[in-house]
């Protein structure tokens, strides 16, 4: 796959990552269909995609959407398997701004991967990876502040706390305070 880069010429970019741990961050495939139909089914998910993730048809617009932005350069998506090549879950930079090298970071991981340190990893080998093979210098990324586990995501993935964005998310009618992250390409590794 290809990316435009600052400079305005098509370079080439890793679309497989290894990590440490026998975790891979590779891009979406169409064979990853019921992986990611499944995890949008979990409770906790339902509501982290734009559409509902509801069939196959859907998971397959989902990936071909991921592809899409990766061509146009305005976001960059990774399934992070394993060593079998089983979906744990995403990580994606998004919102990508080149005038300003900056970009949105999230995640997520299968019900299976929870607690076991997969969004963390995943999460720092992708902003090495943004910062370095995508040449952004800022990324952000927020949580809702009632979400303790995926603040400890952003701190293991060496991102720093900036602050709070009140009421800037709303789920099932309900408002949320979020906290904001950040990680520069300046910062040193922790």
């Amino acid at each position: 796959m290809t990316a435009l880069c600052p400079a305005g010429r098509l370079d080439a970019v890793r679309d497989r990552v290894d990590a440490s741990s026998g975790l891979v961050l590779r891009g979406w495939a169409s064979r990853d269909a019921v992986s990611v139909m499944t995890a949008f089914a979990d409770p906790l998910m339902r509501g982290q995609a734009d559409v509902p993730v509801d069939s196959a048809r859907a998971a397959e617009r989902w990936i071909t959407a991921r592809g899409d932005d990766w061509a146009a350069g305005s976001a960059f998506s990774f399934a992070v398997v394993d060593g079998e090549d089983t979906v744990l879950g995403q990580v994606s930079v998004g919102a990508v701004n080149r005038r300003h090298s900056t970009g949105w970071v999230s995640y997520w991981t299968t019900a299976a991967a929870r607690g076991k340190g997969v969004a963390s990893l995943a999460c720092r080998t992708l902003a090495d990876w943004a910062l370095h093979d995508a040449d952004l210098f800022r990324l952000e990324l927020g949580h809702r502040v009632n979400n303790p586990a995926s603040c400890r995501v952003a701190r293991a993935a060496g991102f720093s706390v900036e602050g709070r964005q009140r009421q800037k998310l709303a789920y099932d009618g309900i408002r949320y305070d979020v906290e904001l992250h950040a990680r520069l390409a300046t910062d040193l590794p922790r």
